[in-house]
């Protein structure tokens, strides 16, 4: 494989990109900071396919990085391979608004092949080629320039060695019939809406207890307040308001903009600036979250009830069983969420009771549920039997 220098000028990319849309497929990585900012500082971008690779330097001087935008996101001849893809979409969807496709993903697709549900990138290399990868440069600072040759080397191993196991694994797939289990987990992979960061929805992200309407929807303005602040300043969300700052104020409002001195993780200053003042008008206009809005119960799912939720334990533990005679990865198979629906008494709109999952185990989830299955220890080792419901 010919690997390139560092790319840091446009005639070199175009040229590159010219040649990979002509690739049946080509393998992605990005290396980025964000410990400083609400946008990840994309500071690489390696890619290749079997017969070249190279890194390039989004950071360098004038480069235009349309041609390789456009081979990412607008090219669906050419298939994208990530391995634990889901912050380099995020990257990419910021860069263009848009998520590559079509695209396979290394780290979902060994789920089907018998390697855990996250099995990391040293784990994947080691297993499929016998390489064990010198991860001394893991914790460089990307930003930083020049890179040495020793850095950039390192990068772009991450993309040369996964052009060696994405055929690999392809044909294991084929092989085992199992490509096609894989195509709604790309699909949610991929969904766009996942890296959209809706400031109306940031609110998830804080852990608060209780569940008052009113609490809840001041915790919404007030993240959502956090959030327009943080992208318009291009800092992380902690630098603006810590999590148990946000649920505090949520929880105990100030009524005046004095108040904010009082709160704990707030600077004296915020008593009287202008980000305080923006604060205060947050919270002065939440409106008590909406019954269609409030987040489920944590401790009760609704419908399930305490029998439901034996019901539940014992398709997880089908579940487990199940996965470990197939060899794959039980977050494939089912959720846990689906479980609990299902010993709810849902039937309609769960994945496991469809397509293949049904076949692998879906059925069988059913049949425990409706009472036609248990539990047996046959030789030391648990198995299922069929009940016999006539008798």
């Amino acid at each position: 494989m010919h690997v390139h220098p560092l790319i840091t000028d446009s005639a070199a990319l175009a040229n590159l990109c010219a040649r990979l849309a002509d690739a049946p497929f080509v393998c992605v990585d990005t290396e980025f900071m964000r410990e400083n900012t609400f946008w990840p500082e994309l500071c690489l971008i390696q890619i290749a396919d079997t017969e070249e690779a190279a890194a390039i330097d989004p950071m360098a001087l004038g480069l235009d990085m349309q041609p390789l935008l456009d081979l990412l996101v607008n090219n669906e001849d050419v298939l994208k391979v990530f391995h634990a893809g889901g912050q380099d979409l995020e990257i990419i969807y910021n860069l263009t608004g848009k998520t590559p496709y079509p695209l396979f993903d290394t780290q979902v697709a060994a789920m089907a092949l018998g390697q855990g549900e996250q099995i990391g990138y040293s784990n994947l290399v080691d297993s499929w080629l016998g390489i064990q990868i010198d991860k001394g440069a893991r914790f460089t600072d990307w930003s930083r320039r020049p890179l040495d040759v020793r850095q950039v080397d390192y990068a772009i191993g991450d993309v040369t060695h996964l052009s060696n196991i994405f055929p690999r694994m392809l044909e294991r797939l084929k092989k085992t019939g199992r490509g096609a289990w894989l195509d709604q987990e790309m699909e949610r992979l991929g969904d766009p809406a996942n890296y959209a960061n809706d400031p109306d929805l940031a609110w998830k992200r804080v852990r608060i207890s209780g569940r008052r309407p009113d609490v809840l929807g001041r915790l919404k303005a007030i993240a959502r307040w956090r959030e327009l602040e943080a992208r318009s300043k291009d800092l992380p969300r902690g630098r603006i308001v810590k999590d148990e700052t946000v649920a505090d104020l949520a929880g105990h409002p100030p009524k005046k903009q004095a108040d904010l001195v009082k709160v704990r993780g707030l600077s004296a200053t915020w008593g009287t600036n202008d980000i305080g003042k923006r604060l205060l008008a947050a919270i002065e206009s939440a409106e008590p979250m909406s019954m269609e809005e409030m987040p489920p119960r944590e401790d009760r799912k609704p419908g399930l009830g305490k029998e439901g939720a034996l019901v539940a334990d014992l398709l997880k533990l089908l579940l487990k069983i199940r996965a470990r005679d197939i060899d794959v990865a039980p977050r494939l198979l089912a959720r846990g969420e689906e479980l609990e629906a299902l010993a709810a008494g849902q039937r309609d709109n769960l994945a496991m009771l469809t397509g293949w999952r049904f076949d692998q185990f879906g059925h069988e989830a059913l049949d425990l549920v409706e009472g036609r299955l248990g539990f047996a220890v046959v030789e030391g080792k648990l198995k299922m039997t069929r009940i016999d419901v006539n008798t």
